[in-house]
């Protein structure tokens, strides 16, 4: 299955001000300059739906893009760690992302981006940590593998695997990608579409079951 269509809908800095829906969210964050915004680009087909810079921490609201008319929703979030911006203002980031992740009901994955160029960092680590202390649904995604050689991407994520799996009894989906060769963008959307199935199906159950009753309910 493949995108039909996708379109930028609103930012903001509030997730009281997001849009009012029961569709699936999916949101993509990551340290700032690890790709997301190409990666965004990638999965809609597009050069220019999420805008895109040489400068890391240019991401500053939560932007939303309806996919499909609004069958779901591909969520832009601010980047984390980006040590440039003072203190006040890394909290202020850290408090929309925060309030986003732990707040949307209508998250249903986050996908987390992490450059397979770098070793585990401990910010990275640290955030994986909190997002299963606070069991939110999320995949790995490693970006940029164009930029390496398939012996060196997948021994990185080899790496990964196994500094997660010391702390962790099981691991979250993990996909490598490369938004430049369009490498990953087909497992990603077969994933999405794969959740999308399971909550349509079991929506169409809860209805039938609701229609229905039980024979005490009908007398």
């Amino acid at each position: 299955m493949d995108i039909k269509n996708i379109k930028y809908e609103i930012s903001n800095q509030d997730v009281r001000k997001c849009p009012e829906t029961d569709v699936p969210e999916y949101a993509f964050i990551g340290r700032s300059n690890v790709g997301k915004s190409s990666l965004i680009n990638m999965l809609g087909k597009s050069k220019s739906l999420a805008k895109t810079s040489q400068k890391p921490g240019k991401t500053l609201l939560i932007n939303h893009f309806k996919v499909d008319n609004g069958a779901w929703y591909v969520v832009d979030l601010p980047g984390y760690g980006y040590a440039a911006r003072g203190k006040e203002q890394r909290e202020k980031f850290a408090g929309i992302i925060r309030n986003y992740i732990l707040g949307r009901r209508q998250l249903t994955c986050l996908f987390v981006l992490i450059d397979i160029r770098h070793s585990p960092q401990k910010i990275d680590l640290e955030f994986l940590n909190w997002l299963g202390e606070n069991s939110v649904p999320f995949a790995i995604v490693f970006t940029k593998a164009d930029k390496l050689g398939p012996v060196a991407a997948q021994r990185n994520v080899d790496e990964y695997k196994k500094v997660l799996l010391e702390s962790w009894d099981e691991l979250p989906p993990v996909f490598i990608t490369s938004s430049e060769k369009g490498r990953g963008r087909e497992e990603l959307l077969d994933y999405i579409f794969s959740i999308n199935k399971e909550i349509s199906e079991s929506c169409e159950e809860e209805t039938e079951e609701s229609e229905s009753g039980s024979p005490e309910e009908k007398n």
